[in-house]
């Protein structure tokens, strides 16, 4: 890139203050290409997709219930505490993000609470599924979806919750019925609200390049689980070598500067010096 040219990133960043996340979100996925989006759980992780040039950020429910309840994504984690995290998520960062929001936490009224409250935990967008309660990861066994009627009606309460709130979020629908009912199902669903994910690590779904994906025709791909799983493998080397006496080698972790830098010690200390006082 020469010298002076603003990135694309920067570009973005320029459009924020004037632009609703939604809207931001709709522009960029109106434009050329693929988008890849690195899902996050956390405002440390969101910060990470941001600074590494990600236009889009996404929320993994399967992430965020493993690092915020130890537990499997299985529906055992709520609505309150999914939205608490994704409040913090989006205010960590300038991007958009979309929220994973399971099955919507309930019937209809539910969806639609679900839905206002992501608009204003600050949202771009919201994933609704199809799957019937406790819902299950959409990778693992035992996925069943609720009826077309009911999975549609979803779909058209989050649409209603939206109109209703003045907002423009972008509502994603997913479908789960391909391994649940059939193929034929799933294109119905499909045709009607839906968008189908991968998952990286070893998920049911072939793997495909960015640019085969594109082929295809699809706008954004979605890593679910790329951050938490490097985390996990990370952390654990970690502890293998602090529990044999050895602290992480140099390399294999940022310097303390870097840390202080990706964390905002350095932005807090600007600002602290902005009202500092001469007493």
């Amino acid at each position: 890139m020469a010298s002076g040219q603003s990135s694309p990133l920067a570009e973005h960043r320029k459009t924020i203050t004037s632009e609703s996340p939604a809207k931001i979100l709709r522009r960029i996925l109106s434009s050329p290409g693929l988008h890849q989006t690195p899902a996050c759980f956390d405002a440390l992780s969101s910060k990470l997709v941001e600074r590494a040039g990600f236009n889009v950020g996404f929320t993994s429910g399967f992430s965020i219930s493993s690092a915020r309840l130890g537990m499997p994504d299985t529906g055992l984690i709520s609505y309150g505490e999914i939205v608490e995290q994704g409040r913090l998520i989006t205010d960590a960062v300038s991007i958009p993000v979309i929220g994973d929001a399971d099955t919507g936490y309930g019937n209809a009224m539910n969806v639609k609470r679900t839905v206002k409250g992501y608009i204003k935990a600050g949202f771009a967008g919201i994933m609704i599924e199809d799957q019937v309660l406790p819902k299950a990861c959409g990778h693992t066994r035992g996925r069943k979806v609720v009826s077309r009627e009911e999975a549609v009606m979803r779909i058209r309460a989050a649409v209603d919750a939206r109109e209703e709130s003045g907002s423009d979020i972008v509502i994603v629908a997913r479908t789960d019925s391909r391994q649940a009912v059939s193929f034929e199902e799933s294109l119905w669903r499909t045709r009607a609200f839906a968008e189908a994910n991968m998952l990286e690590g070893g998920g049911k779904t072939p793997i495909l390049t960015p640019s085969e994906l594109e082929d295809i025709g699809y706008k954004l791909v979605v890593y679910p689980l790329s951050l938490l799983g490097v985390s996990i493998k990370a952390m654990q080397d970690a502890l293998i070598g602090i529990k044999s006496g050895h602290i992480p080698p140099v390399g294999t972790m940022p310097s303390f500067e870097e840390i202080k830098e990706i964390v905002g010690f350095n932005k807090y200390y600007d600002e602290e010096n902005r009202y500092a006082t001469k007493d």
